[in-house]
C-alpha cells in the first residue's frame, strides 16, 4: 500500500496554499508526520493521494519573543522545545509536556503543531498549551488570523482547521515574576503511546494567595476542557490541605473520565487526578515563590 502518491516539500506558506490548491484527490498538511503516517500504514486512517510537508517554511521553525507574547513555531521539533531556554522559563509546563512525547527519535521529528492538529484528548504538548491559554496562529489564502486554543477543537481528533488551513504557531504570554506552570501524567509501562491521565497548571500568585489559576486533565472528554468548577475552589485561596481537600472533591463532582479498555477505569482516573493535581499545583506555586526575587 502507498501512504502517498506525490509528496510536494513547501518552502514558504504560499507555496503550501497553491501546493494544495493544484493537488488531485485528498491532501495533507505534514510536518513530522509521526501520528499521521503511522495511522495510514494501520489502516486508521485512508491513504492520502498528496503530502504537503510543511515542516522546512522558515516562520513554523520560529521560536522568539514578540511584544508580549513568545511565539513558538507549529514546525519545531518538539526535542528543541522541551530543551529551549525561552520555553522552560515562559511555559515550564510545555518544555516539561515535550520533553515527555515518545522516544528521543520520535521526539527530534514530531512537532507541537502536529500534536495539536491530531487533537487526540490527551495528547500531552496539546494539554499544556490549553493550561497556558495559547493562542493559535493560523495561515489560510494569504492571510494570517489567531484563534484561541480551545476553539480549534471539534471533537476526538477533529478540529476547526480548514483544509487549506496552515497551524503556523502558538503565541505565549510571557510569564511575570510570581507567576509559574506545570505538568505531570502518569503512563502504562508499555504499549500506549497516550497517557492514562496527565495535568497541566498555570498560577498567579499574591503572596500566600492564588490570585488566578487555570487547569486542564486529559483526556476529559472528546475535546480538552478547563476544569473550571476545580480552579474555583483554589482561586483567591491559601494553598492548604483545605484548599486542596474541597479542590479534589471538586474533581469528583465536576470532571468527567470515563473507562477505557486499553488504558485505565474512571475511577483509577479519579484517584490519579487528585494526586497529579497536587503534585502540578505544589511545583507551579512554589516555582512562582522563587521568581518573586528574579
Amino acid at each position: 500500500m502507498n501512504i502517498w502518491n506525490e509528496y510536494i516539500l513547501a518552502t514558504s506558506m504560499d507555496e503550501a496554499g497553491q501546493s494544495l490548491q493544484k493537488a488531485k484527490g485528498s491532501t495533507k498538511f505534514v510536518a513530522g508526520g509521526t501520528d499521521l503516517l503511522l495511522e495510514i500504514q494501520q489502516n486508521r486512517h485512508s491513504p492520502v493521494e498528496t503530502l504537503v510537508d510543511v515542516s522546512q517554511i522558515p516562520e513554523l521553525r520560529k521560536m522568539e519573543i514578540r511584544g508580549e507574547y513568545f511565539f513558538l513555531g507549529a514546525g519545531v521539533p518538539v526535542s528543541q522545545i522541551a530543551t529551549s531556554e525561552l520555553v522552560k522559563t515562559h511555559a515550564s509546563a510545555v518544555a516539561t509536556a515535550t520533553g515527555l512525547i515518545g522516544g528521543p527519535q520520535v521526539r527530534n521529528s514530531a512537532t507541537l503543531g502536529g500534536n495539536v492538529a491530531h487533537a487526540l484528548p490527551a495528547a500531552d504538548g496539546m494539554i499544556a498549551l490549553v493550561a497556558m491559554d495559547a493562542i493559535a496562529v493560523i495561515y489560510c489564502q494569504g492571510n494570517l488570523f489567531e484563534k484561541p486554543i480551545l476553539e480549534l477543537f471539534r471533537g476526538a481528533g477533529v478540529t476547526a482547521l480548514g483544509v487549506a488551513d496552515v497551524l503556523v504557531g502558538f503565541k505565549i504570554r510571557l510569564i511575570q515574576k510570581n507567576e509559574a506552570s506545570a505538568f505531570d501524567r502518569v503512563m502504562r509501562p508499555q504499549g500506549v503511546a497516550l497517557p492514562i491521565l496527565n495535568t497541566a497548571v498555570w498560577l498567579r500568585r499574591d503572596e500566600n494567595t492564588i490570585a488566578d489559576i487555570r487547569i486542564v486533565f486529559g483526556p476529559s472528554g472528546p475535546v480538552p476542557s478547563r476544569a473550571l468548577m476545580v480552579e474555583s475552589t483554589l482561586r483567591g485561596n491559601v494553598l492548604d490541605a483545605k484548599a486542596l481537600s474541597a479542590a479534589k472533591a471538586a474533581i469528583h463532582d465536576t470532571v468527567k473520565f470515563r473507562t477505557s479498555k486499553m488504558r485505565a477505569t474512571a475511577e483509577y482516573r479519579y484517584q490519579l487526578a487528585e494526586v497529579l493535581l497536587e503534585s502540578v499545583l505544589n511545583t507551579a506555586w512554589n516555582c512562582a515563590e522563587e521568581r518573586k526575587n528574579d
